[in-house]
């Protein structure tokens, strides 16, 4: 093969239908190749990355996310992170500045495990946490962890495809915090399992410090998540979210006391969580759901549903289609149609109880006495289709009455 400067994949042999060895993504070498590779190399570089990653081409259903995420890690080569070295060669031609930055960061190394451990530990680092000894403990975690090198490139993805302000694989492994944050509580979560708990919770505390990000270790997340932002987001220790969920900035999932066991909320695959939503209590948000921004949720929400409000009511039920993946966060006509429909019946309601209140005396009696003040809840019933007119000339009277 010539050499022409372009992100190739090394050859992975086939022996009755199973790779006989995993292809790792190398940088050819070679003096023909100029920044922007060969027509030929890119044209099979993507029939192939359709073939074995069709999420990372098409996948915006849940479908198809989890059939690619099935094969993620077995599949030979790894598009996302050649992705990610060409982006960072790109842009290191492009700002010179930043090209000693982007080798330390990615060129210089050989996988995105170790890159994103690279740039985790300097950003985590503080005087007494090296981060020396901060690479090598994420290197050991992410390395050995199957379902780890999976999530951080689901995660990528998912940032990818539903935040516009991130264009590129690189700048959610170099730039974005909230991308950050998720694969800092990732390995954090695995030190809590192995039964490393205080340096677990050293770990959170520095990502709080950092991030302003408070995920416990304990804490559940799935594959496939957008921390969007991620300022102020406060996951509790039982708390489990779903593949799939998007989570906008200032998102709690917390308990409702300090009662101990299981406490915090159970967020379904495919929900959206508006920025400012508050979700309290072992309660669950079903899947394809969505909490409007600003919302107090203190009660289950079913799956599909549009929860707005404080405290949250759910006001209509969303497509089909997972919230988290379109991110779409307006209403629809039907919503403000029922909106629009319980406010006149809650204001026509309020009117009734009104009338009810005030008039304390039956319709029709001419001079009433302290006996027939008080009316029976039969005549109250009746009274709701009393003209106001008559409600008026009663309430009158009875003034009047009183007056005396």
């Amino acid at each position: 093969m010539t050499s022409c400067g372009c992100l190739v994949l090394e050859k992975v042999e086939d022996h009755g239908g199973e790779a006989a060895g995993r292809g790792r993504g190398r940088l050819a070498q070679g003096g023909g190749g100029g920044g922007g590779g060969c027509g030929s190399c890119a044209g099979e570089w993507r029939s192939r990355s359709e073939t074995m990653f069709p999420i990372y081409v098409m996948g915006s259903s849940r479908a198809s996310s989890a059939a690619a995420a099935r094969g993620i890690v077995d599949a030979a080569g790894d598009p996302i992170w050649e992705a990610v070295k060409s982006e960072a060669k790109s842009e290191a031609e492009k700002e010179p500045i930043l090209s000693s930055f982007l080798y330390a960061s990615v060129l210089s190394h050989d996988c995105l495990e170790r890159a994103l451990s690279f740039v985790l530990a300097n950003r985590l680092e503080d005087p007494t946490l090296l981060a020396t000894q901060l690479i090598d403990i994420f290197n050991d975690v992410m390395m050995n962890n199957k379902d780890i090198r999976r999530s951080i490139r689901l995660d990528a993805q998912a940032f990818k495809d539903r935040d516009p302000a991130c264009a590129q694989y690189s700048w959610a492994l170099l730039y974005l915090k909230g991308y950050h944050s998720v694969q800092s509580y990732r390995i954090a979560h695995v030190l809590w399992n192995q039964g490393r708990k205080v340096l677990a919770l050293a770990l959170q505390s520095r990502i709080s410090e950092v991030f302003a990000v408070d995920i416990h270790p304990a804490a559940r997340i799935g594959e496939g998540i957008l921390l969007d932002h991620g300022t102020g987001l406060v996951i509790g220790e039982t708390a489990i979210v779903g593949n799939w969920v998007s989570l906008m900035q200032g998102v709690t999932l917390g308990g409702t006391g300090k009662e101990n066991g299981d406490r915090h909320p159970k967020i379904g695959q495919g929900a959206l969580l508006g920025a400012g939503a508050t979700i309290l209590g072992n309660i669950n948000v079903g899947e394809g759901a969505m909490i409007a921004a600003g919302s107090l949720v203190l009660k289950d929400v079913p799956p599909h549903s549009m929860a707005v409000g404080n405290p949250a009511k759910v006001v209509g039920y969303k497509d089909k289609e997972d919230p988290s993946l379109t991110m779409k966060h307006d209403a629809r006509r039907d919503y403000f149609e029922h909106v629009a429909v319980s406010f006149s019946d809650d204001k026509a309601n309020a009117k009734e109880e009104s009338k009810i209140i005030d008039l304390t005396i039956p319709l029709g009696t001419p001079n009433p006495s302290d006996a027939e003040v008080l009316v029976t809840r039969k005549q109250q019933v009746a009274v709701v289709h009393t003209p106001a007119c008559q409600v008026g000339r009663a309430n009158e009277r009875l003034k009047a009455h009183h007056s005396n």
